[in-house]
């Protein structure tokens, strides 16, 4: 549980840098990470895609259902 919240806060960090201007600071965007990374396992999952080479994996799905949520979040600030 908690490497799922380490990964999710790494993947957060990340996705913050990624969206350049779509972030919403770093705290949330931490925030955001954690739920992006169970977005990012539902949607492989969805896709077929196993992406299970420990940690380097865990993260790049962290991070891609983080940008997701991000982009998400930022049609809602707008």
């Amino acid at each position: 549980m908690i490497g799922a919240i380490i990964v999710g806060i790494i993947a957060g960090f990340l996705a913050g840098k990624i969206m350049r201007g779509g972030g919403f600071g770093l705290l949330l965007n931490l925030l955001l990470g954690i739920v992006g990374g169970a977005v990012g396992g539902w949607l492989f999952g969805l896709l077929g895609v196993s992406w299970d080479n420990g940690w380097i994996g865990q993260i790049g799905t962290g991070v891609v259902g983080a940008i997701v949520v991000l982009y998400v979040a930022s049609l809602f600030k707008k």
